[in-house]
């Protein structure tokens, strides 16, 4: 005998379960993303949900464990992005690459991510920012999913400005880092000093520039080095 339909509307506990981790994940993110890692603690996650903290300690072992999942659900897909970004680029150039187009297949698609993606993503955005800034921890999750692929910018780097010093092009990243850093941190300060004229959300507006500014960075300090 066939098996019976499954009722309309009914969910399995498979999907019932991917329903409530999802839900965790969202909730903690909006969390994290506002008030950063030690300011948020299970309780408060589970008393924007409506439930019990024994429910997400169910799922989850302790508010790390919790953490870890939330920005490792999205952080594969934006370094997966980066790298099909350099992939086309050298498949492109091959041996000669220029400084703004090796900034732009590495900033311009995670850029895209921001402006085309849900809030979630732009949430993310924050929790990257205080990632990217944070000895320890920090420091070991950008050494696992993105010390790779800043070296392959810095090799390219070192393609387009080959005499250049090569403190000047990891200093150079450090300081696109660090402003790409503040501009997914979305802090509203630069709404205030420009009287309404930027807003720190609007990603569409620093794409459009952000390249083209650090390039300029690179080249006035392998300029003057030259000099």
């Amino acid at each position: 005998m066939a098996a019976a339909p499954k009722a309309e509307g009914r969910r399995t506990r498979a999907e019932q379960r991917a329903a409530t981790v999802k839900t965790i994940l969202d909730t903690a993110e909006d969390l994290f993303a506002q008030l950063g890692y030690f300011g948020v603690t299970i309780k408060d996650v589970a008393d924007r949900m409506g439930i019990h903290p024994a429910l997400i300690h169910y799922y989850f072992d302790g508010k790390k464990a919790l953490f870890d999942a939330v920005f490792e659900r999205r952080v594969e897909y934006a370094v997966t992005t980066r790298t099909a970004g350099l992939d086309a680029y050298e498949a492109e150039v091959g041996d000669h690459p220029t400084v703004e187009g090796a900034l732009r297949c590495y900033y311009d698609q995670a850029f895209d991510v921001y402006i085309n993606g849900d809030e979630g993503w732009r949430n993310f955005g924050r929790i990257f920012a205080q990632v990217n800034n944070a000895p320890g921890y920090g420091a070991e999750k950008m050494d696992t999913y993105f010390d790779p692929l800043v070296l392959r910018l810095v090799g390219l780097l070192k393609k387009a400005l080959p005499d250049a010093a090569p403190e000047d092009l990891f200093w150079s990243f450090q300081f696109t880092s660090g402003a790409y850093s503040l501009i997914l941190s979305r802090t509203g300060r630069i709404d205030r000093l420009s009287g309404g004229l930027c807003a720190s959300d609007d990603f569409q507006a620093v794409r459009e520039r952000f390249v083209t500014f650090m390039a300029g960075g690179f080249d006035a300090l392998y300029r003057r080095r030259k000099s």
